[in-house]
C-alpha cells in the first residue's frame, strides 16, 4: 500500500521544473505544455486540478477549454461537461469548441424524446453565435443533413422540413466562408430535386447575393491567412512576432469595418465587426486597446442607428458597449486603469452617475494598487457631474486612504483655484499637503509653480525659505528646489539677493561644487535652453545640464542641447 501511495504522489522532475517556471511566470506556455501532456496521461480525477488551473489562467482559450471538456467526456462525466460548456461557450467563440459542443449534444442526447428539438436548437444557437466564422461550413452542412434526416409524416410535415432545410441553405449561401461554392451547388441540386421549374427562379433570385458572398469569402480567406488563432492570450510581450500578429488582427478588423459585403444593413455590419473583435480578443485579450476600440465601435454604431431611427438596436449596441468594458475589467484586465477610466467616461456620457461611482469604487477596492490616479480622475468626474462639493467629498476620501500620494493634494488645490476661483482654499490645501509631503520635491515644486502663477513674490520667497531651512528635505532632494530659487531671484530679485542664494546653494552642496564655482555662474545667466557658453565649454566647466521630462529628472554633463532636443522628441 505504501508503494502504491508513493507511486501516486510521485511527481516527475520535468513537472517540478515546469511548476517552478510557472511560479516565476504564470504565462510560460512551454511550462504549461509539459503540465498539459502530464494531465492527458492521468485519470481525470487527478488531472482535473491542472485543467482548472489552465482555464483559469487562460479563460479565453478555446483549445484549452476543449482539452478539459474532452477529458471529462472521455470519463463520461456528463454533468461536469455541461457545467464546463455553461462556463465557456458564450464567452469563447472558438470554432473547434463549438463543434465539440454540437458533437456532444449529438452523441449524448440522441435517445431523448426531445432530441430533434434540442439538436435543432443547438444548431440554431451555434449558427447565431459562430455562423460568421470563415471555417463554419461543416456546421452549416451538418445542420442541413440533420434536418434532411428528420422523419416527416404527411405533406404538412414534409413541407415544414423543406422550408427548414431551405431556410438554412439560403442563410448559408450568403454567408462568406470557405467552401461556400460547394454549399451553393448542393442548394441548387436540392431545389431542383423538389421542383425544377420553381428552382430556376429561386436560384436566380439568390444568385447575386451568393456571388457577392463568394467574392467576400475569397477576401476573407486572404485577410485571415497567417493569423495564429489558437494562441493563448498572454500579457503584451512586445516581440516582433507579437507585433506582426497584432497588425494582422487589426487589418482583419479594419477589413470588416470597410463593409466588404457592401450592405446597407448597419446592424449586420456591426455584428460582423464585433465578431472580428471577439475572435481577436480570444488571442489579444490582455491588450487594453482592443477592448477599448471594440467598445468605441459599438458606441459609434449605436449613435448611427439612433440617427436612422432604429432605437431598439441602438440601445442594444449601447448596452453591449458597456458590457464589453464590464467583461474587460471583470476578467483579464482587472487592474487596468485605462479601461476603468474610459468605462467611467462612457457611463458618464450616458448620464449614469451611480454606475460611474460604482466603477471607481470597484477599482479603489483592489488593495494592491496605487489609487492616486484613480482618486484624481474620480474627483474630476465628481466635480464635472455633481459639482465642487462632490469633488471635495472624494478628496476627503482620498486623504483618508493611506495608499494615496501627494498628487491628490495638487489636484484638489488646482480644482479649487480653477473651478471655485478660490485662492484661499487652494492655499490651505497646499499647506495641508506640505505638512505631509514636505520631503517630496515634486510636491514642493508644484506648490511653487502655483504661487508663481499667482505672481505672489513674497509668499513664494517665504515658501522657498521654509522648505530649504526646515530640514525635512535631504540635500540630494533639494537640488532642483535650489535651482528654482535661483531662477526665481534671477527673474524678480536684485543682484544682492541673487548672490545670496548662490552662496547658500554653494554651501549646501560644497562637496559637489568645490572648485567648480564658474559652473554655478552658468545658472545665473542661462534661460530655458539658452546657455552663456558653448557645449564644449560647458563640459570643460563640469556643468551638468538638468532637464526634467514627464517627472524624470536627467542631470548629466554629457547632454548637449541637441541631445536634450532629441530626448524631448522621444518623450513627446
Amino acid at each position: 500500500l505504501s508503494g502504491e501511495l508513493a507511486a501516486a504522489e510521485y511527481i516527475p522532475e520535468k513537472v517540478k521544473k515546469a511548476e517552478k517556471k510557472l511560479e516565476e511566470n504564470p504565462f510560460d506556455l512551454d511550462a504549461w505544455s509539459i503540465l498539459i501532456r502530464e494531465a492527458q496521461n492521468q485519470p481525470i480525477d487527478k488531472a482535473r486540478k491542472t485543467y482548472e488551473r489552465l482555464v483559469t489562467q487562460f479563460p479565453s482559450s478555446g483549445r484549452f477549454w476543449k482539452l478539459f471538456i474532452e477529458a471529462e467526456i472521455k470519463a463520461k462525466n456528463y454533468d461536469k461537461v455541461e457545467k464546463l460548456f455553461q462556463r465557456c461557450l458564450m464567452k469563447v467563440l472558438h470554432i473547434d469548441l463549438w463543434k465539440c459542443y454540437l458533437s456532444y449534444v449529438r452523441e449524448t442526447k440522441g435517445k431523448l424524446p426531445s432530441y430533434k428539438e434540442k439538436m435543432a436548437q443547438a444548431y440554431d444557437f451555434a449558427l447565431d453565435k459562430i455562423g460568421m466564422e470563415i471555417m463554419s461550413y461543416q456546421i452549416w452542412v451538418d445542420y442541413i443533413n440533420f434536418l434532411k434526416g428528420v422523419e416527416a409524416v404527411g405533406s404538412y410535415a414534409e413541407n415544414q422540413r423543406i422550408t427548414a432545410v431551405r431556410r438554412v441553405y439560403q442563410r448559408g449561401c450568403v454567408n462568406p466562408m470557405i467552401n461556400i461554392e460547394q454549399l451553393w451547388r448542393d442548394y441548387s441540386k436540392y431545389e431542383e430535386g423538389i421542383n425544377v421549374h420553381l428552382a430556376k427562379k429561386m436560384i436566380e433570385d439568390r444568385s447575386r447575393d451568393y456571388m457577392n458572398a463568394r467574392r467576400v469569402a475569397k477576401e476573407y480567406e486572404t485577410v485571415m491567412k497567417g493569423l495564429d488563432r489558437n494562441a493563448p492570450s498572454v500579457p503584451p510581450q512586445n516581440s516582433p512576432q507579437e507585433a506582426q500578429q497584432v497588425e494582422m488582427w487589426k487589418k482583419y478588423i479594419q477589413w470588416e469595418k470597410s463593409n466588404p459585403l457592401r450592405t446597407e444593413d448597419q446592424t449586420l455590419i456591426t455584428k460582423r465587426v464585433m465578431f472580428a473583435y471577439e475572435q481577436c480578443l480570444l488571442v489579444l485579450g490582455h491588450h487594453p486597446d482592443v477592448w477599448y476600440e471594440a467598445a468605441q465601435y459599438l458606441e459609434q454604431s449605436s449613435k448611427l442607428l439612433a440617427e436612422k431611427g432604429d432605437m431598439n438596436n441602438s440601445k442594444l449596441f449601447s448596452d453591449e458597449a458597456a458590457n464589453i468594458y464590464e467583461r474587460a475589467i471583470g476578467t483579464l484586465l482587472k487592474k487596468n486603469m485605462l479601461l476603468y477610466f474610459s468605462f467611467a467616461d462612457y457611463e458618464e456620457s450616458r448620464m449614469k452617475y451611480e454606475k460611474v461611482h460604482g466603477i471607481y469604487n470597484k477599482l479603489l477596492a483592489i488593495e494592491d494598487i496605487d489609487p492616486t490616479l484613480v482618486y484624481i480622475q474620480y474627483m474630476k468626474f465628481a466635480r464635472r457631474a455633481e459639482g465642487i462639493k462632490s469633488g471635495r467629498t472624494i478628496f476627503k476620501k482620498a486623504r483618508e486612504d493611506l495608499r494615496t500620494r501627494h498628487h491628490v493634494y495638487v489636484t484638489a488645490a488646482l480644482m479649487e483655484y480653477y473651478c471655485s476661483k478660490d485662492k484661499s482654499v487652494a492655499f490651505k490645501i497646499f499647506e495641508l499637503g506640505l505638512k505631509k509631503y514636505g520631503d517630496i520635491p515634486e510636491y514642493i515644486l508644484a506648490y511653487i509653480d502655483y504661487l508663481s502663477h499667482l505672481n505672489e513674490d513674497n509668499n513664494t520667497r517665504v515658501l522657498f525659505e521654509r522648505v530649504l531651512t526646515s530640514g525635512s528635505l535631504s540635500p540630494e532632494k533639494s537640488g532642483e528646489i535650489w535651482a528654482r530659487f535661483l531662477a526665481f531671484e534671477s527673474n524678480i530679485g536684485d543682484l544682492a539677493s541673487i548672490l545670496k542664494v548662490e552662496r547658500r546653494r554653494f554651501t549646501a552642496f560644497k562637496d559637489e561644487y568645490e572648485g567648480k564655482e564658474t559652473a554655478l555662474l552658468v545658472d545665473r545667466y542661462k534661460f530655458m535652453d539658452l546657455y552663456p557658453c558653448s557645449t564644449s565649454e560647458l563640459k570643460a566647466l563640469g556643468y551638468k545640464v538638468c532637464i526634467c521630462i514627464q517627472g524624470i529628472s536627467c542631470c548629466s554633463s554629457r547632454f548637449t542641447c541637441a541631445d536634450i532636443f532629441k530626448l524631448l522628441l522621444i518623450c513627446l
